[in-house]
């Protein structure tokens, strides 16, 4: 098949979905599928695009699969002024409907989701190709941005509720990552046979459970001690006011010291709340070469989400640290996929996010218990190559793709 895909991130871009829509490419190319990846700039890291790539509005690149059409992003440089996100999205996405459509046929048509503007730009090229349009959806748009209180404004809802309707109707099918987000979308869609589960992976080869005492530790300064890390977007969804309190809670403990290692929205304001404790660090995002690395250095990886956001995202970061063999500490709605994976796996210990007492108190059982620590991570190993696979995931993708081939050619 030919497939064009539609994403917001590719390698070397560092955003997580990026990592996981590259394996995706990948798996697919050895299935014998030729690919046209249409994305952005790599710009995650600072949230601009990259020194390497500076100065240029597109650029091509030929692979041994496929193709790349790299398109500027047009982010804003403020990561809290909506207005301006919203109009670098839109640009961006009607940037990639053009370049999905003055292409060489394609006979199917990927869109991945947020931003949700980029399911109208799969919608144009699946018409102008005359193909199948799958939209994947890794967060629920605009439900995470409500939860969260970062669209208030009753007629911007109703626009996007509108959009998502629209996008959800005009798909052939659409993939989410959990039984949460399925049981989310199920009212919404015209038909609910469309929505089908397929879970992200981890690329559980280059993820694997190495020695704590490596150079991201040593240029943290730490020996022994124990190091609770929260690793991935620091932004509204995530209430690392959590780490904070604990670490306040925590300030007699020298044997506890907390990192926060990546940037977002929220950043500096963290900061500032956290400049008078001594025993949290933060740390830019690292190269993608490293994660294996910042992995491995924490003793334990945090999975914290606002309450009510649980049913609607699963970060891809958990699988990763399920992958890297360490235990995790959860603050997650209860009942929801996150919560289900951490507890039943035996991976590590899920708190109720309305709770920071509970939060601490699990994370003083975690610190105090090494060898439940041990285990926790042996099962989470266990549970990402037993479930987590890359080339099943890719398997399920490429039998919907060749079953959505076959009814579009029946259809003509």
């Amino acid at each position: 098949m030919k497939i064009t895909v539609l994403c917001p991130h590719f390698a070397p871009d560092t955003a997580p979905t990026g990592q996981v829509i590259t394996q995706l490419v990948e798996e697919l190319s050895q299935k014998g599928h030729r690919i046209h990846v249409v994305t952005s700039l790599p710009w995650y890291r600072t949230h601009s695009v990259e020194e390497d790539w500076k100065k240029r509005l597109f650029s091509k690149e030929k692979t041994d699969w496929g193709r790349i059409t790299r398109i500027h992003p047009c982010a804003s440089r403020s990561r809290t002024n909506l207005i301006a996100r919203s109009a670098g999205f839109v640009a961006f996405s009607l940037m990639a409907a053009l370049f999905s459509i003055f292409t060489r046929k394609a006979d199917l048509i990927l869109a991945m989701s947020p931003p949700l503007t980029l399911a109208p730009a799969g919608w144009i090229a699946a018409k102008r190709h005359r193909a199948p349009l799958v939209l994947n959806i890794q967060d629920v748009h605009p439900d995470a941005a409500i939860a969260t209180g970062t669209i208030t404004d009753t007629r911007a809802i109703g626009l996007l509720r509108r959009l998502e309707k629209m996008s959800y109707r005009n798909a052939d099918a659409i993939t989410v990552l959990s039984d949460d987000l399925r049981e989310k979308l199920v009212d919404r869609v015209p038909n609910e046979n469309q929505l089908l589960v397929i879970p992200n992976f981890v690329d559980t080869e280059s993820i694997y459970p190495s020695e704590r005492h490596n150079n991201y530790r040593q240029e943290l300064g730490l020996l022994d001690e124990t190091l609770v890390m929260y690793a991935g977007n620091v932004g509204f969804s995530q209430p690392l006011e959590l780490v904070i309190e604990a670490a306040e809670q925590l300030l007699d403990r020298e044997d506890i010291v907390f990192v926060i290692n990546g940037n977002g929205s929220r950043r500096a304001q963290l900061e500032k709340a956290a400049e008078d404790l001594p025993n949290i660090t933060f740390m830019d995002y690292q190269p993608h070469s490293r994660l294996n690395e910042v992995l491995a250095a924490g003793d334990i990886h945090l999975i914290p989400l606002q309450a009510g956001l649980g049913s609607i995202s699963v970060p891809s970061k958990l699988y990763s640290i399920l992958a890297a063999g360490r235990p995790v500490l959860a603050s997650v709605d209860s009942g929801t996929e996150i919560d289900r994976v951490v507890t039943r796996s035996g991976a590590g210990i899920n708190s109720d996010p309305a709770n920071p007492a509970e939060f601490v108190a699990a994370l003083i059982n975690l610190v105090d218990d090494p060898a439940g620590r041990a285990a926790a991570g042996e099962q989470a190993r266990r549970f990402a190559e037993q479930w987590l696979s890359p080339k099943a995931v890719a398997e399920s993708y490429s039998e919907l793709f060749l079953g959505l081939q076959s009814l579009n050619d029946e259809a003509r």
